[in-house]
């Protein structure tokens, strides 16, 4: 039994200074810019939105949550934390993402290529949405990073990948994802 607790140890050991390495590494590509930071909003618990959902009232969406609220703080102080050069923030206009937007960074616009296609009220937008990202993201020329605060949806349309609630996932501006960073409450 104490082999096995040893060997453990050492997993530990070895998976924490691996992931310590990744991260470093993906801070370095920060640090060079002109990236494309995806963040999918923080915590808001369900799937989802309500039936009743209205885009111009919060009341009617799924919210962040005290936890969400904690997240949106984090992500805001992993990019201040590692002095990440931002160009600008844009969110999509569903409230948990402005919320995200506002809490973690403060100053952001919004942009409805952004906005969820997950319900059958708003699928029908998503090819439009895609191809607009994509002209949006030709035409970004900037030695800093681009913020994108959006949806688990667009999110793994674009880059293929399956981002958790707050999530930071990096990628060139040939959506070519580079790396990802967990952000906890």
């Amino acid at each position: 039994m104490k082999f096995f607790n040893y060997l453990f140890i050492i997993f530990i050991s070895l998976t924490t200074s691996v992931k310590a390495d990744l991260n470093k590494k993906l801070i370095n590509q920060l640090e060079i810019g002109g990236k494309l930071i995806f963040i999918r909003h923080a915590y808001a618990p369900g799937s989802g939105d309500p039936y009743n959902f209205n885009l111009n009232d919060c009341s009617t969406q799924r919210n962040l949550n005290d936890k969400g609220r904690k997240q949106a703080q984090n992500i805001g102080k992993f990019f201040k934390k590692n002095k990440i050069k931002i160009d600008k923030v844009l969110s999509s206009e569903w409230c948990r993402c402005k919320d995200t937007a506002k809490i973690a960074f403060n100053k952001f616009s919004t942009k409805n290529f952004l906005n969820s296609f997950y319900s059958l009220k708003f699928a029908k937008n998503k090819n439009k949405q895609v191809k607009e990202l994509r002209d949006y993201i030709k035409k970004f020329d900037s030695k800093k990073n681009l913020i994108l605060i959006t949806h688990y949806v667009l999110i793994s349309e674009v880059l293929g990948y399956a981002p958790s609630s707050g999530e930071i996932v990096i990628s060139d501006k040939n959506f070519n994802k580079i790396g990802s960073v967990e952000i906890n409450f």
